[in-house]
């Protein structure tokens, strides 16, 4: 989709943003004019804008995430977006509540839920100071459902997502601070490699989607970018389930 200067002037900053929807979400925002670093535990991508500020840092360290936004609302002299793209999903190791080894769960938690807290608590007041910003963060419709081969530490924490995203909606909504939830659908991303490794079982989930295909990581990026833009200026405590039509399926 154009972006094309919607989102001149504005600064933001994007975490997970090493691959998928984090890095589909950050080229968007760059292509749309704004200032954006990307903040990821992994080695930088090759080929990216030379505008692009890239950041290799960990999520669950709460002092590179404040470093690192504070270093982003220098340069740009405010921070506008904040989106929420990390997450680990631990096929091998994360199962059932029942059976699961409580470091494998805490670390998830720090990961995926945790991470929301540290850039939530350092970019809310730079978007005070800004006259109001907008957040977005990634959880996934598995939030939603039960699961007979479950990944019960990555369901738990992407549904703690939700609540506190609609915490920090009306917390802040005098300040014009939005914050929203996309749930994604089966996506073709680096966090399931399992289906480019074995792409008929991919096409086995794709055909169970009742638009036949699998998302693709810049899906999720447009959903995302409309969640953050002016055109959702009305919209905050709110989920985007962007599945193809997956969950209202009977």
């Amino acid at each position: 989709m154009n972006w094309d200067a919607a989102f001149s002037g504005k600064s933001a900053f994007v975490t997970g943003a090493g691959g998928g929807m984090g890095l589909a979400t950050a080229l968007e925002l760059l292509n749309g004019g704004a200032d954006v670093t990307l903040f990821d535990v992994k080695d930088s991508p090759t080929n990216l804008p030379t505008s692009a500020n890239y950041v290799q840092g960990d999520v669950s360290d709460e002092a590179a995430v404040s470093d690192a936004i504070a270093a982003r609302a220098e340069v740009s002299g405010r921070l506008d977006y904040l989106v929420n793209a990390a997450g680990v999903l631990w096929l091998e190791t994360d199962v059932s509540a029942i059976d699961i080894n409580m470091e494998v769960w805490d670390r998830v938690f720090d990961i995926n839920l945790k991470s929301m807290v540290h850039t939530s608590r350092h970019a809310v007041p730079l978007m005070k100071q800004a006259g109001g910003g907008a957040m977005v963060h990634f959880s996934t419709i598995q939030c939603l459902r039960g699961d007979s081969q479950p990944q019960d530490a990555y369901q738990a924490s992407k549904a703690g997502m939700l609540a506190l995203s609609k915490s920090i909606a009306i917390q802040y909504a005098g300040e014009r601070i939005r914050s929203n939830v996309i749930l994604p659908g089966p996506t073709l991303s680096p966090m399931q490699q399992r289906w480019y490794n074995d792409p008929a079982m991919g096409q086995v989930v794709a055909d169970y989607v009742p638009l036949r295909r699998l998302a693709m990581p810049e899906d999720m990026a447009n959903a995302c970018l409309f969640l953050l833009s002016d055109a959702a200026s009305f919209i905050t405590g709110t989920e985007l389930i962007v599945d193809g039509g997956l969950t209202a399926m009977p």
